[in-house]
């Protein structure tokens, strides 16, 4: 089917059939402008743009690392070192303080815990690693990832979000953790509240540090570095760099090694991507339902910019037979997880977010991202089209252009 050409009235056989809907209109939903002009950036064939598949020419067995950590890698299935792996571990044992930019789904997380692990196997020292994210899926999925590769070593470590019991926080925060993995406002109300002190963190990682240091976050990023004086190595990772943040990169890290597998300005090669223009007057949410009706959109994560909007087209898309559910920072942390879950066990066919599911949802069967609407900036364009086309597997993507 041939998306561009969707026709406003919807009368395709393979649409699913329901009754009419009695919708609100959307807009009287403030709208924001996104500073993506240049719609030819979003349309590219995979065949167009494809590479061949990155090979280490070494085993994680033939790597410096402990057998233990060679063990749980082996049980985890990792046989070879993706190419951001491969490409900064020996610099990252030396200690050295590296920017690594690697697409999203090549590895990134193993690249950093990786090191982590290795350092605190020969020194388990309480509070020796600091990783700062800005989702709090992004830091469960870390934190999941930490677990399985430091299985039955005695390590300990923690992630503080917001949406949690922060008497259960505080409380754990006081114990002998190795690694702590935390959004910034939660990390900021456990050091308020003395419950965490910074000072005895040796490594820092700011993992999607592009969002990291965006306007939201350059206070709270500057005010961790200035109170982790005994910091000996920084790490930085994401899958976009921003040259407007070259300041601020300069004052965290030292002499970084910079690792770059591509060059923080495009996607993925396995994902086709495509745009699909909406007539004057047509209406979208059925050019949507007519385009997740096709068999083909199994497993579907759709974009809003809004939280306002998640909600609303999450309801119209029930309301007319597709099961869907929304996450955004106004739901629970549990709701969240909830949501996610039923969208990797196939329980949901449609997951609706804001921008808090681009950078941290691990769902490697992803079939299509679709753009409801355009993106606010093209690294964000990135990050949410990531989202596809993981571990190998070939994705699709759509963005609604008006």
């Amino acid at each position: 089917m041939n998306y561009k050409k969707l026709r406003a009235d919807n009368t395709s056989p393979s649409r699913r059939s329901h009754a009419p809907l009695s919708r609100k209109p959307l807009s009287n939903v403030k709208k924001r402008q996104s500073s993506i002009s240049d719609f030819s950036k979003l349309v590219k064939t995979a065949s167009e743009v494809s590479a061949p598949t990155y090979e280490a020419d070494r085993c994680f067995n033939n790597m410096p690392l402990s057998n233990s950590l060679k063990r749980n890698l082996a049980a985890k299935g990792y046989v070879k070192p993706s190419q951001i792996q491969d490409e900064t571990l020996e610099s990252l044992l030396a200690g050295k303080d590296l920017i690594g930019i690697a697409n999203t789904g090549s590895g990134k997380t193993a690249a950093f815990l990786i090191p982590v692990i290795e350092r605190l196997i020969k020194s388990p020292k309480a509070n020796t690693a600091l990783v700062v994210v800005p989702t709090r899926e992004l830091a469960l999925q870390i934190e999941e990832e930490f677990k399985f590769l430091a299985n039955q070593m005695s390590l300990q470590c923690a992630s503080f979000i917001g949406g949690t019991n922060i008497n259960r926080d505080l409380r754990q925060a006081r114990q002998n953790n190795h690694v702590i993995i935390a959004t910034p406002g939660r990390l900021r109300d456990l050091v308020n509240q003395r419950a965490l002190s910074l000072k005895a963190f040796e490594l820092l990682i700011l993992d999607e540090f592009d969002r990291m240091l965006d306007m939201g976050f350059v206070k709270e990023i500057r005010s961790i570095v200035k109170d982790m004086t005994g910091r000996v190595q920084t790490m930085l990772f994401s899958a976009t760099l921003e040259p407007s943040q070259k300041g601020i990169i300069q004052e965290i890290v030292v002499n970084p090694e910079v690792v770059k597998v591509n060059d923080g300005e495009s996607t993925n090669s396995q994902i086709d991507e495509d745009i699909i223009h909406v007539p004057e007057g047509a209406d979208k949410m059925d050019m949507l339902i007519e385009m997740v009706s096709d068999s083909g959109f199994s497993k579907v994560l759709l974009f809003t910019e809004t939280k306002r909007w998640a909600d609303k087209v999450c309801k119209q898309l029930n309301q007319s037979g597709v099961k869907a559910d929304a996450i955004h920072g106004n739901k629970s942390q549990n709701y969240r997880n909830a949501a996610l879950l039923k969208f990797k066990n196939g329980g949901i066919q449609v997951l609706v977010a804001t921008d808090v599911a681009s950078r941290g949802i691990d769902v490697n069967d992803v079939t299509h991202v679709i753009n409801y609407q355009l993106p606010l900036t093209y690294q964000s364009y990135i990050h949410r089209v990531g989202r596809t086309g993981r571990a190998g597997r070939s994705g699709k993507a759509y963005t609604f252009v008006n």
